[in-house]
């Protein structure tokens, strides 16, 4: 138990050390809207889909904090996809997407949404919003598809990526392209490349990565989950009683990274 205070206590400061060592600017969007999303499409690659797919181990999060608050997910990812290959307009067409679903005895239940989504996450390919060659195409289409979720009635967000594991410089580099694109675009971002960093300064025995080192292991899914939960609802994720069958003591850890990441990146009380 001392031994995992320290290390907590440690991932923690290193947050903060991390953020004000590096010079992003603070994120001016803070808060979705609506303030408490009831669904989301999260819009983007293999990044989202690993480890049965990161938006089934949000709705795992929420349930285990509130089985009451409903929220409908929906993942539209493409392998190696940057943002500019996919139609988000497509996305939000009548009688599509959301159209229905199966509940029991395999009965077809045909959905009758206000609205499709309440929130859409983006995220670029793993180096476009960097890459000398794709950087622009990263900026026209974070503004071009977020006008057409605003379109649509939806809140668009971005989602900061990782960096590859043998190549922790991209950290900064993500970041402040997300950011910068954020801001520039009224739009929240989600600093889950922040978080990655923070846990592996933290503990580098938790591998957050598959053996390519870019793809995301389980716990790398778990605590991106767990970075997404916090920034989009505002509350902790420590405790939470949703693991994904990692160790109890990996999971409480990677809780604290999201909760402390996140904490820091919005300058939560």
């Amino acid at each position: 138990m001392k031994t995992m205070t320290i290390r907590l206590l440690a991932a923690s400061l290193f947050a903060l050390v991390l953020n004000s060592a590096q010079a992003y600017e603070a994120p001016k969007v803070t808060q979705t809207t609506p303030s408490v999303p009831k669904s989301g499409i999260f819009i983007g690659n293999s990044f989202f889909y690993y480890n049965n797919s990161m938006h089934g181990h949000l709705r795992n999060f929420l349930n285990a904090a509130d089985p009451k608050l409903p929220f409908r997910g929906t993942s539209v990812t493409i392998s190696g996809a940057g943002l500019d290959w996919h139609n988000v307009e497509a996305y939000f067409a009548p009688n599509a997407i959301g159209r229905y679903s199966f509940i029991a005895n395999n009965e077809v239940r045909f959905n009758k949404n206000d609205k499709l989504f309440d929130i859409a996450i983006m995220m670029d390919c793993s180096q476009c919003p960097v890459h000398p060659q794709l950087k622009s195409v990263f900026t026209e289409y974070v503004k071009k598809h977020g006008d057409t979720i605003r379109k649509n009635g939806a809140d668009p967000i971005l989602f900061m990526s990782w960096a590859y594991a043998d190549k922790p410089e991209m950290t900064e580099t993500l970041a402040d392209a997300y950011i910068k694109a954020g801001n520039e675009n009224n739009m929240m971002v989600i600093p889950a490349g922040i978080a990655f960093a923070n846990s592996i300064a933290g503990r580098k025995d938790i591998d957050l990565y598959v053996k390519d080192k870019r793809h995301p292991s389980l716990a790398g899914t778990y605590l991106a989950a767990a970075v997404t939960y916090a920034s989009l609802f505002k509350k902790s994720p420590i405790d939470n009683s949703y693991t994904a069958g990692l160790d109890p003591e990996v999971a409480k850890y990677l809780q604290t990274v999201a909760w402390n990441t996140v904490k820091d990146f919005y300058k939560l009380p």
